[in-house]
């Protein structure tokens, strides 16, 4: 009798520890604000990217706003984003979305305000327009607040970043999210130098603007490895950098290969110190935008 063959499984899921279990919320300022977006056409990274952090900041009346619909041209393994063909009827641009945000903003009141936005490399500009727009209808409807970009890329057309700069932000952010050796397995339609010339050039190019990018950990990096990415990031000029656990958002996504505990991001915290970053905001629960005002006020005060 033939042996029986062994089919492939996946690996089981770890089991997630008590540091990275938070309570369950259930607020009624939430379900307002998701009401409020619904009715203004919006969209925030929080909810397609299913943030653990929603409930909290939503609750404190802060959310991250996603533009440029809610459609990625991309196939990032570790993000829970809707993925699309640029032919699809919801990837046209909603030539309102700017002006919603900048309603939206004003009617929360809000402080500081992050836009982020997905891929859109159907795009000859890769949505910059269409960004540097909603900065600037942003700056207008709220004069005294502190406005944080999150961009993509734009394939590392650098006319792209200047133009989202000179709609006049005060931070700039883009993600390089994991490694270098894990750039093909979590970002497989992205480039590492490309993301860190990025960062690179808005530094050059807009010196008075704070630029910041992060990153997520348990995916099979080493400590050395975070510590080489950050020492990459300084080499950029990148004044805050934020790391945070990776959460697989759903069972299509890559899974989590270690829970990383809390001691080690206090060594990243105290390493970024050390090579010359104005803030690292490390620990299991941050996320790039995460208390984004409190990092920025910290970066820049140096407190």
């Amino acid at each position: 009798m033939e042996p029986l063959v062994q089919l492939e499984t996946r690996p089981k899921r770890l089991r997630l520890p008590e540091f990275l279990r938070k309570p369950d919320t259930h607020f009624a300022s939430v379900q307002v604000l998701k009401n409020d977006l619904r009715r203004m056409k919006l969209h925030t990274v929080c909810e397609s990217a299913r943030c653990p952090n929603m409930h909290e900041c939503f609750h404190r009346g802060a959310a991250t706003f996603m533009i440029l619909g809610n459609v990625c041209t991309r196939g990032c393994t570790f993000c829970s984003v809707p993925k699309g063909s640029p032919t699809l009827q919801d990837m046209a641009l909603d030539p309102v979305e700017p002006e919603n945000v900048a309603r939206m903003a004003a009617g929360m009141k809000l402080r500081y305000v992050v836009i982020t936005s997905v891929n859109r490399d159907d795009l000859d500009d890769g949505g910059s327009a269409h960004f540097a727009e909603t900065v600037k209808l942003v700056r207008q409807a709220l004069p005294d607040a502190q406005v944080e970009v999150l961009t993509p890329d734009f394939c590392g057309d650098m006319d792209s970043v200047a133009r989202v700069l000179d709609a006049g932000p005060h931070v700039f952010n883009h993600n390089m999210e994991t490694i270098a050796r894990l750039y093909k397995k979590v970002r497989p339609q992205a480039d590492y130098q490309q993301s860190l010339a990025v960062l690179r050039f808005a530094r050059e190019y807009a010196p008075d603007v704070l630029t910041k990018s992060g990153l997520m950990v348990g995916l099979g990096e080493t400590e050395e490895d975070v510590n080489g990415l950050l020492r990459d990031l300084r080499g950029s000029q990148v004044d805050v950098a934020t790391i945070g656990q990776y959460l697989q958002p759903t069972r299509r996504n890559m899974q989590v290969v270690e829970h990383v505990p809390p001691e080690r991001y206090e060594r990243w915290s105290a390493y970024g110190a050390s090579i010359g970053f104005k803030n690292v905001f490390a620990g299991p629960f941050v996320r790039s935008s995460y208390m984004a005002d409190l990092v920025h006020e910290a970066a820049a005060t140096g407190v």
